[in-house]
């Protein structure tokens, strides 16, 4: 490090043993030529300015660390794509129960307990207490199925999961589009189906002030 005479006179060598670093502090030479006179000294081996060949070494083993597991995922995905090939290469032209059954039991198992309920109630199926609650009941549903049934059940798993994670009016747009839907004209019927029953309800409940104004 450098001297007091050389720090007085603004000489700042480039060397790493004449830079300050955090972890300078005054310690007194015991021998050699500057024996007796004050230098600062760096206390830490790792320092990044007085041991940079410490420092490039663990930059590097880094480096290394991150290129193995780059490599790593590369095989893995690599890996996952070619059994995901392989799979699909099982699956038949005309989906069989098996299969339909395998791809809803995966898909109805990243539904939340709501959207399973509103499928389940969709085919009529109703949760009984102390049955293991409605997951388990659609399971044995599924079980009972036929092919045209969970062929069904798909489509509407798939419509259900897009309207959680996207849009609902849109996923019900798209899915609407793809199977010639009339969906503006099923709006306009569920309102007038409303509209009805709101009639109904205010003709057998009617409220006080057109009594008042029959009075009148």
């Amino acid at each position: 490090m450098c001297s007091e005479h050389e720090r007085s006179s603004g000489y700042r060598p480039k060397r790493p043993e004449f830079k300050a670093c955090k972890f300078t502090t005054d310690a007194i030479i015991a021998e050699g030529s500057d024996v007796g006179t004050i230098h600062k000294v760096c206390s830490n081996p790792s320092c990044p300015v007085h041991h940079p060949t410490r420092q490039t070494s663990r930059d590097e083993k880094w480096k290394a660390e991150q290129e193995k597991q780059r490599r790593e995922q590369a095989i893995a995905n690599a890996t996952g794509l070619r059994v995901l090939s392989a799979v699909s290469a099982a699956v038949p032209v005309r989906l069989m129960k098996r299969n339909l059954r395998f791809v809803l039991e995966k898909l109805t198992g990243l539904m939340d307990e709501n959207r399973l309920t509103m499928l389940a109630r969709q085919h009529g199926i109703r949760q009984k207490r102390d049955d293991g609650g409605v997951a388990k009941t659609f399971a044995a549903f599924l079980r009972r199925s036929d092919e045209g049934t969970l062929s069904r059940l798909l489509v509407e798993t798939a419509i259900l999961l897009a309207a959680s994670r996207t849009n609902a009016a849109t996923a019900l747009r798209d899915a609407a589009s793809t199977y010639k839907v009339d969906i503006d004209g099923i709006t306009a019927k569920v309102k007038q189906e409303f509209t009805a029953k709101e009639k109904a309800k205010r003709a057998a409940h009617p409220g006080t002030k057109p009594s008042k104004k029959a009075a009148a």
